[in-house]
């Protein structure tokens, strides 16, 4: 069974929308706002590229990353990663050709399916809805976090609001860093 991640930059109120700028959100850009930049609160992010061995995104991100990530070289080692996109509505002549090989899958069956095949880590990036999605159907194994010292109010959130059973989580890694941020990594217990 592959191990399913999902990395995000949130505020301290659970927001995860428009970190890098992207329109349309009052905050937009808030990871670049009033925070120092300390690489080394950024490690993980790097390490993530190397451990994971595909990647699985939600339509919007798909849409909002596709044209800009596989020209950056801070993310050079996604390029050729395999990517899963999760989508009722894109068709193949709605994918990028530069980013290396991309499926479409069209339920959260198929996801569970993707994580029976062997292989390495697959990490989700940005994603609300799909992570809500994943997390409701106990999909999710891990959580990779820098929580940003901010509260945003208004905003897609990191996790769902479903009324379910609690979802147990062990604290596997932790560090502060002297910008305010917080590297939060979770196993959740299934």
């Amino acid at each position: 069974m592959r191990t399913l991640i999902s990395t995000a930059f949130v505020s301290l109120d659970g927001v995860v929308e428009a970190p890098g700028g992207e329109p349309g959100y009052r905050n937009a850009g808030w990871t670049f706002k009033d925070i120092e930049f300390l690489p080394e609160a950024y490690e993980i992010k790097g390490r993530e590229q190397k451990e994971a061995t595909a990647m699985l995104l939600g339509r919007v991100s798909y849409q909002a990353f596709s044209p800009v990530w596989p020209d950056m070289e801070e993310f050079a080692d996604y390029r050729s990663m395999p990517k899963y996109v999760v989508s009722t509505t894109l068709t193949d002549d709605d994918l990028v050709s530069n980013w290396g090989e991309t499926t479409i899958l069209r339920s959260l069956d198929d996801v569970a399916a993707l994580k029976r095949t062997e292989g390495g880590p697959i990490i989700v990036h940005g994603s609300a809805a799909l992570n809500h999605g994943l997390s409701d159907a106990g999909l999710i194994d891990r959580y990779h976090l820098l929580v940003f010292p901010l509260l945003l109010g208004a905003g897609k959130r990191l996790f769902s609001t479903t009324d379910k059973d609690a979802q147990k989580l062990r604290l596997t890694e932790h560090e502060v860093y002297a910008n305010g941020l917080q590297k939060q990594v979770f196993d959740v217990l299934h």
